[in-house]
């Protein structure tokens, strides 16, 4: 046999190889994945719980609820990066020892000040992983056709997780105590750390020029301010707290774009915002979020407070959103292929808003109905519109930067989340107060006070008590359902808007084949020479 065929067979059987553990390695990336998506969301049920064994204070209990996010986000940039450097399974196994260890720092928290740095570095860990799991997917699979169906199992097990996090906090409560929910993750990174590095392939970057220590850290701080800024804003907040710590980000943020643009060998490639698919990918990813974040936190509102639905009830009532969105991100490679990223970034974004429009018609009487169509469709739309988005940016970056890309996406994920409980959570709080400044036989203060949330205002109209406070409840109840609807219609003309921005991605989904490389001319002599 001649040397040129020995190695095509040897080739082969590597590529055969390698085909057959693609899969495997998917698996275990989705398990990282699902932790990481879990944990952001199964602290939800157990803050009654941490409050009344560790007595935190407000502004602590606030920390112990948005550090976790607030550090991951601020880090996906960095460790992304690093992890292109680096090596990215380096990173996402280091990640996974890190996540192991804080969780059972949290789990045995004694103190909510212990608890605090606990789920500050549950955020790193995450912030490692994240990326690292999107970018060794992208390598994994060169071949863009395997390549969706891979991103769309990915995006499937992360709906999977953020809606499995409060139910299975509120089952973990019911029988064990609040540190069970952080326990739960040990036996898993027990398993999944030998495993990953028995099974996930090592890939970095080209590794030219040497990492930008000074980029990252103003990335980090840049968007740990910006985050901090936009979700004090959803809160209602104001003051110096929020108005510096935005500023301070968006300024460092700045000096940071443009530091990457001197830079010989970037941190970012910014040049990847030139390509229309990539930047408007990024954009809709934004969009999409914002519009999805707004949305599960005034349904939910709306579920316990104006129809008196139970926890319980409520996660129940949206879990066919979930499951919508599973059965799109299950469908969306077939679905790529056959109407490409275009329209069905578009059509996404179209079955959202009508989606949306819908759930206008919902009242202050249940509609059960209603309320699992609308749902169904806004789980089917908004994942169908994040899997191409997703998809379209990652092929659109080149392979060495794939854990910038990954990063970039992330955080995009986070800002529009953040963005989306700011905004459309101001709109909802303009469209409700007014209707309670004068509500018949009800004192100014209690107005005023009533005017900041549904709660209080029931809380206020207990208080009051005889027909002054049936009155200010079915005044604050009306006002709520008012506002819901404003907030919907603001939500579809955001939709639409990235319906038309989708027009600048491609139209078709273009697949090439993956590289083989071949020998070298003097290795390709030698063979024909010895045959």
């Amino acid at each position: 046999m001649s040397g040129t065929t020995t190695a095509a067979v040897r080739l082969r059987r590597r590529a055969a190889g390698a085909g057959a553990n693609r899969w495997v390695v998917l698996l275990v990336l989705c398990v990282s994945l699902l932790l990481v998506a879990v944990d952001a969301t199964v602290l939800h049920v157990a803050v009654p719980a941490v409050t009344e064994d560790l007595r935190p204070g407000a502004i602590e209990l606030l920390w112990i609820v948005d550090t976790y996010p607030l550090v991951c986000a601020s880090l996906l940039i960095l460790f992304g990066t690093l992890g292109d450097k680096v090596g990215r399974r380096k990173v996402l196994l280091l990640g996974y020892a890190l996540f192991g260890v804080a969780s059972a720092l949290a789990a045995f928290a004694e103190t909510a000040q212990l608890l605090i740095v606990a789920r500050a570095l549950l955020g790193v860990g995450g912030a490692m992983i994240m990326p690292a799991t999107l970018s060794i997917l992208r390598q994994v699979f060169p071949d863009r056709r395997e390549r969706a169906l891979a991103i769309g199992i990915w995006s499937a097990v992360a709906a999977v997780g953020a809606a499995v996090g409060p139910l299975l906090g509120g089952f973990l409560l019911e029988h064990f105590w609040w540190g069970s929910v952080f326990l739960v993750n040990i036996p898993l990174m027990l398993i999944s750390l030998p495993v990953g590095r028995l099974l996930l392939p090592e890939s970095r970057g080209t590794g030219d020029g040497p990492w930008d220590v000074v980029g990252a850290l103003m990335a980090a701080a840049g968007l740990f301010g910006v985050v901090l800024g936009v979700k004090r804003l959803g809160g209602g907040e104001l003051g110096a707290l929020t108005v510096v710590p935005l500023m301070a980000g968006a300024a460092l943020l700045t000096s940071f774009v443009r530091r990457q643009r001197r830079r010989r060998h970037p941190l970012v490639d910014l040049r990847m915002f030139a390509r229309p698919a990539f930047s408007t990918s990024v954009g809709c990813i934004v969009l999409a979020m914002l519009a999805l974040v707004g949305l599960e936190l005034i349904a939910a509102q709306y579920l316990q407070l104006v129809l008196g639905l139970s926890p319980l009830e409520t996660g129940l009532r949206l879990l066919p959103l979930t499951f919508a969105a599973m059965a799109a991100g299950l469908a969306g490679a077939r679905l790529l292929r056959r109407f490409g990223p275009r329209r069905m970034v578009c059509g996404g974004f179209c079955l959202t808003a009508a989606a949306v429009l819908t759930l206008t018609a919902m009242g202050g009487e249940d509609n059960a109905g209603l309320l699992l169509f609308g749902f169904v469709l806004l789980g089917f739309g908004l994942e169908t519109t994040l899997f191409a988005a997703y998809e379209s940016m990652l092929s659109e970056a080149p392979p060495e930067q794939a854990g910038g890309a990954a990063a970039i996406g992330e955080t995009s994920y986070q800002l529009g989340a953040g963005i989306g409980i700011a905004l459309l959570g101001s709109v909802m709080n303009a469209a409700y107060a007014p209707g309670l400044s004068s509500v018949p036989g009800v004192p100014a203060s209690a107005s005023a006070a009533a005017g900041h949330s549904l709660g209080e205002a029931y809380e206020v109209a207990g208080r009051l008590g005889g027909p002054a406070g049936v009155a200010l409840r079915e005044a604050a109840r009306d006002c709520f359902v008012r506002g819901l609807h404003v907030t919907l219609l603001v939500s579809a003309a955001l939709l639409l808007l990235g319906a038309v921005m989708a027009a600048r991605l491609p139209r078709a989904m273009q697949c090439e084949a993956p590289a083989v490389e071949l020998p070298a001319p003097r290795e390709a002599a030698q063979s024909r020479v010895s045959a």
